[in-house]
This record gives structure tokens, C-alpha cells and sequence, in this order.
């Protein structure tokens, strides 16, 4: 009898600590920032700024920060040839500007890690079968050390970089990353979990509110 009422009590411990949990993240009011590799959340002083950086779209145009000024968008990394993740994340970002399409204050923002292979025609036939829109949505390529530097010191994208500091190594992250339109690092979210891109709308809703 003791023992199926500890059980009892276990799980109502359990249940009201998950609620509880819940509620805070719903609760949420404001983003922290993310200064480091890390990713410890930082709620005061924003250090860490994404660098500047020049790239090419599907269309030939070039991308600077420029673009980006006074707007929030979500970045990632990814390749044409990809049949792992990528396509999870590509389906996933089509989802979000889907949702954001007629909204002038979000943008998207997809990174080549094989630049090398992915040519401005390659990411033009792959924009145009994954229906990307070109106000919205850039698909960049450019100079493989600038890629993959702002790929490990900009946006933090790189986990085994952070382990090995090997820069031979091949990008490949699951990563979404928003960035507020200051250009700071606002969240982190692995954008092939629907859970996580549900996360990132309530944290697009929260940033929008911001000043």
C-alpha cells in the first residue's frame, strides 16, 4: 500500500514539474543573447555581433548585411547534393517563410557548405524546386574560407569545430539560428524537429515585440 502510494506521489511530482516547466517556457517574455560557441544565454549585454559578410545569391545578386539591416531572419547551412538532413531543413525553412511571406521584417538566409560544387545556376534549379521566394529567401555561395568562417565564428554552426578546432573538417548543422535585426544571436533551434520550429515562432512573436 506505502509503496503504491510513493508511486502515486512520484508521479504527480513528475507532472507538475513537467507543467510547471511548460508554463515557463510559454511565460517567456525575452530573448537572452548568444555571445559564444557555447551557447550560454546572456540576458543584459549583447557582445557578439554576426560579422560582415559578402555572398552570392541563386540569382547572381550580391548579399551583404546590408540586406539584412533592421530585419530578423534565420540562418542556416546546407548543400545542393545533400540527401541527409538537408532536405528536412530545406522543407522546414519553406515552412517558415510559408508563415512569414507577407511579413517585410523576417527574412531567410541559407548558407552552401560545398561552394565548390554549388554554383549560382545550382542554387537558382534548387530555389526554384523548393518554390523559395527571392525577396524572402537568399540561397548564398561564395569563398569556402569566408563560408566556413562565418559559419564557426558568425553564426556558431559548427559543434566538432568548437571540439577539434580542425578547419579541414566538413560543415554539416542542423542548426537554425536566429539573429535579431542588430544583428545579435537570439536562438538556436534544430530546424528538423517540428517541436523546435514551433519554438522558433513563439521566439519570433516574443523578438517582434522588442523595441
Amino acid at each position: 500500500m506505502n509503496f503504491k502510494l510513493n508511486y502515486i506521489s512520484v508521479f504527480v511530482l513528475v507532472f507538475f514539474l513537467s507543467c510547471k516547466k511548460e508554463k515557463k517556457e510559454q511565460s517567456v517574455s525575452s530573448l537572452p543573447y548568444f555571445n559564444s560557441a557555447d551557447f550560454t544565454p546572456e540576458w543584459e549585454v549583447p557582445k557578439h555581433k554576426i560579422p560582415a559578410f559578402s555572398f552570392t545569391n541563386q540569382n547572381g545578386m550580391e548579399v551583404t548585411n546590408t540586406t539584412y539591416a533592421g530585419k530578423m531572419y534565420i540562418a542556416d547551412f546546407f548543400f545542393t547534393s545533400c540527401s541527409g538532413i538537408c532536405p528536412k531543413l530545406t522543407k522546414n525553412m519553406a515552412v517558415i517563410q510559408e508563415i512569414y511571406k507577407n511579413d517585410k521584417d523576417i527574412m531567410l538566409l541559407s548558407h552552401t557548405v560545398m561552394p565548390w560544387r554549388d554554383s549560382v545556376p545550382l542554387l537558382k534549379e534548387y530555389a526554384i524546386k523548393n518554390k523559395v521566394l527571392d525577396h524572402k529567401w537568399n540561397l548564398v555561395t561564395g569563398n569556402k574560407e569566408a563560408l566556413y568562417h562565418i559559419a564557426r565564428t558568425g553564426y556558431f554552426a559548427d559543434e566538432d569545430f568548437t571540439k577539434t578546432q580542425d578547419e579541414s573538417n566538413f560543415i554539416h548543422t542542423e542548426n537554425f539560428v536566429l539573429v535579431d535585426k542588430n544583428g545579435y544571436i537570439r536562438g538556436v533551434y534544430n530546424g528538423t524537429i517540428p517541436v523546435d520550429i514551433e519554438r522558433l515562432k513563439r521566439h519570433i512573436a516574443i523578438l517582434k515585440k522588442e523595441a
